[in-house]
């Protein structure tokens, strides 16, 4: 059993999501449960390394070497992490945002290299990679080393200085999968907190992320949660449909 921590999501933090679409938790994952994650996620680079040099490449799929690394969806095969991703913690957090009823939607880990080229992330909301009328779900966006702006951490900007609080229009950028949605001046506020904390926010939340000018790599983990059940255009399941919360109570 991976060792949990007892939390208190606050009024006040719950309200600040409710108005400006995130709150912070500081240094609320153990170490023991830390070193895990971040065993897990060096597994996971260290898998896609060794693809690339089976096929000769430096890059597969979204992941570039030494520059950023993304895998996706990987708790099936990892029962230590569908622990986490099905802990009380997540259920708190998914109570306090989402409501009482949650899906797991999306699994990923992030890491960024000291190689810049690519690494730098645009503004967008996550709802903004989502295709088809949904209801707003939660990130909960996990530092899996102390992050700065030096080393590539995110910048949210609130609700009250983004303008909006809905979806709105993505643009593509030409030659990547990104996709851009803010445009004005907005520096946001730059999430600066050590290995173990979260940063919660929404879907509607526009964040970006700069370079790792570190000669570390920066992991993070994220995982997404949402009020009901998503699909793509064609009718097909987006993500996860793993319902987690019914009626408040955890069924996984």
């Amino acid at each position: 059993m991976l060792t949990q921590t007892q939390f208190t999501i606050t009024e006040a933090q719950k309200k600040q999501y409710r108005d400006e679409g995130f709150f912070i938790l500081k240094n609320v994952i153990p170490q023991e449960t830390l070193n895990v994650l971040n065993n897990q996620c060096d597994s996971l680079v260290k898998e896609q390394d060794d693809e690339m040099d089976r096929q000769g490449t430096d890059v597969l799929n979204l992941s570039r070497r030494n520059s950023r690394y993304f895998a996706f969806l990987p708790h099936k095969n990892r029962p230590e992490l569908g622990e986490f991703i099905f802990s009380d913690m997540m259920a708190a957090i998914c109570r306090a945002t989402v409501g009482d009823t949650a899906y797991l939607f999306w699994e990923q880990f992030v890491v960024k290299g000291s190689d810049k080229k690519g690494a730098e992330f645009p503004w967008h909301q996550d709802s903004g990679y989502v295709d088809t009328v949904h209801r707003s779900y939660v990130n909960a966006w996990i530092a899996l080393d102390d992050v700065s702006e030096e080393n590539g951490t995110i910048y949210i900007i609130p609700f009250s200085k983004a303008g909006t609080r809905v979806k709105v229009e993505h643009k593509p950028i030409p030659g990547s999968n990104d996709r851009v949605g803010y445009f004005g001046s907005e520096k946001g506020y730059p999430v600066v907190f050590s290995a173990g904390s979260i940063a919660v926010f929404s879907s509607l939340s526009f964040h970006r992320s700069g370079p790792n000018n570190t000669k570390n790599m920066r992991r993070a983990y994220a995982l997404q949660y949402s009020p009901e059940i998503i699909y793509e255009p064609d009718g097909s399941v987006k993500g996860f449909d793993m319902l987690f919360l019914k009626d408040g109570k955890r069924v996984r």
